[in-house]
């Protein structure tokens, strides 16, 4: 049972699974109040998706469409895609200062939001097949927004490149390794959950 709350009168969504039709039949729709259109504001096609999907089966689902269709943190999906689009923009960076992390020692990476963003990746395999093994695959859009926040405390805290006119250190090359790693960690996962992994936003 899903709850749209901003969409006139309370819009209950029957049984996710199967349903993705784009019209309102008597009391009863289904995404087609989640997505806009010129008479009323939506949370787009990734936002209607990834909010049904990081939802289990056999719970109610509230979903407000401010919320969802803002651009700040409080946005599931927003939080998720941006991450990505943060490890996207360091990887051009990267190349455009010739930066690489072939051969990079790894040892290196020492720090607690280092081990942090480690550990989440390497949770990735566990949780893809609990959800395949389950058929739950909220599990693994929950997951790709724990991965979401260890990729940004990452990002804001640890220093990844070189600054402006600063030479490439060894912490450099294992760092952007492991903004590889996550990169292509957090693309499968959005892409499991059938949502876009946008390079900018």
């Amino acid at each position: 049972h899903l709850a749209v709350p901003q969409v006139g009168p309370e819009i209950s969504v029957p049984e996710r699974a199967g349903r993705q039709h784009q019209r309102v039949v008597g009391d009863r729709a289904l995404l087609a109040p989640l997505v806009a259109n010129r008479h009323r504001p939506g949370v787009g096609v990734d936002g209607a998706r990834y909010a049904l999907v990081r939802s289990s089966t056999d719970t109610t689902l509230d979903i407000d469409i401010a919320v969802w269709a803002s651009k700040s943190n409080d946005n599931p999906i927003y939080y998720v895609q941006y991450a990505y689009t943060r490890l996207n923009s360091l990887k051009e960076k990267a190349a455009r200062l010739g930066v690489s992390f072939e051969g990079a020692d790894y040892s290196l990476l020492s720090t607690e939001l280092d081990g942090e963003l480690i550990r989440t990746i390497a949770e990735f395999p566990k949780v893809n097949k609990a959800a395949a093994a389950l058929r739950e695959p909220h599990r693994v859009a929950r997951y790709c927004e724990e991965l979401a926040g260890a990729i940004h405390r990452f990002y804001a805290h640890n220093p990844i490149l070189p600054k402006a006119g600063g030479e490439e250190q060894p912490i450099h090359k294992a760092r952007l390794g492991l903004v590889e790693a996550a990169w292509l960690t957090l693309s499968k996962g959005l892409h499991l959950c059938g949502v876009s992994a946008p390079d900018h936003m």
